[in-house]
């Protein structure tokens, strides 16, 4: 068994105002029939050996000719087709936001408010938001839809905005179709308030609070990343965050972190581009850590207007251990607490 993979974008997530930026890989993957699976019904073989995808999910992907054999000149058109051993099965597979095309798996995840519309979680460090190729399944949406079956009935389990596997903090999660379009308007019109705090390895210069308005595109260079680019000569979009310095000496600085919009890695990028690299970050020029192993991002505050009650809510998280030790470990001060 193995993949190959093409280039495609991801679809927009519900609640950002524009697609991702960010092109992801669109997996193909090529199954040999074992012998005990010989002239078994394809969509029955497909379960057994895919079992993080749905078999309903299976089926549309078979229906959709997205689902060929080494045997045949065309896509299979049925469900019912009986596979052979050591025929050579191979399925295109692609992020979709329907949450039924994955299967619920029960994991410890840290609530921090709920209410009957919607849920604050509290998300680790390599923890994957959404099922993309790689990471079909362990994600926080699998994780959703264990532990709640309703959210199966919600795109992408109420998901409306993405942190990077390895950025940990808070995020919002609609329980209700109605209030997931209530927050996705919320995000679009800057009405949901998102606050991180990031470390650098670097020392702050100049003032202490910086407005960075750098247009965030592709890197043509390396397609994984993004950069800041020159709207005039390349695709991108407006990218707006605050940078406030908390402490700062010869090791690095603690930042404060807001985000006026929402572009892929924007944090990471706008921090790169003023010199102050995130420590640990490898991807965007961050030095290795002896007290961290991942970016040194949190989002630490998440605030909006209930959508329903009107009330305003506002969650913080405490600094995580390992972005604690670098901060202490490099002499910083946190005067947020």
């Amino acid at each position: 068994m193995h993949s190959t993979a093409s280039q495609t974008l991801l679809p927009p997530l519900p609640g950002e105002a524009e697609p991702d930026d960010l092109e992801v890989e669109v997996e193909e993957r090529c199954l040999e029939i074992p012998t005990e699976l010989h002239k078994q019904r394809l969509d029955r073989a497909l379960v057994q050996l895919m079992p993080e995808f749905s078999r309903n999910h299976l089926k549309h992907l078979i229906e959709d000719a997205c689902v060929s054999s080494n045997a045949l000149p065309t896509a299979i058109a049925k469900v019912a087709y009986l596979v052979k051993a050591a025929e050579i099965i191979t399925v295109r597979l692609l992020p979709t936001a329907m949450s039924q095309a994955y299967v619920p798996q029960a994991m410890d995840l840290d609530v921090v408010y709920e209410d009957p519309h919607l849920r604050i979680i509290h998300k680790p460090a390599g923890l994957v938001v959404h099922p993309a190729p790689g990471n079909w399944s362990g994600t926080l949406l699998n994780g959703l839809l264990a532990m709640d079956p309703t959210a199966a009935q919600v795109p992408r389990a109420g998901i409306v905005h993405r942190l990077d596997k390895d950025t940990s903090g808070l995020m919002v999660v609609a329980r209700t179709r109605a209030c997931m379009d209530a927050l996705v308007q919320m995000i679009a019109a800057r009405e949901v308030h998102r606050e991180y705090l990031a470390v650098s390895q670097r020392p702050w210069r100049g003032e202490s609070l910086r407005e960075v308005e750098f247009a965030i595109g592709r890197d043509p260079r390396q397609r994984l990343r993004m950069a800041v680019v020159d709207l005039e000569k390349q695709s991108g979009k407006t990218a707006h965050t605050s940078l406030q310095c908390l402490d700062s000496n010869d090791q690095g600085c603690l930042v404060h972190c807001t985000l006026h919009t929402g572009r892929t890695h924007q944090i990471r990028v706008h921090m790169a581009a003023i010199g102050l690299p995130l420590l640990a970050d490898g991807l965007y020029g961050g030095s290795s850590s002896p007290w961290i192993s991942r970016q040194s991002l949190h989002a630490f505050r998440l605030g909006f207007k209930h959508p329903y009650s009107n009330r305003d809510l506002q969650f913080e998280s405490p600094m995580p251990d390992d972005i604690q030790a670098a901060v202490s470990g490099m002499g910083l001060n946190n005067p947020l607490g």
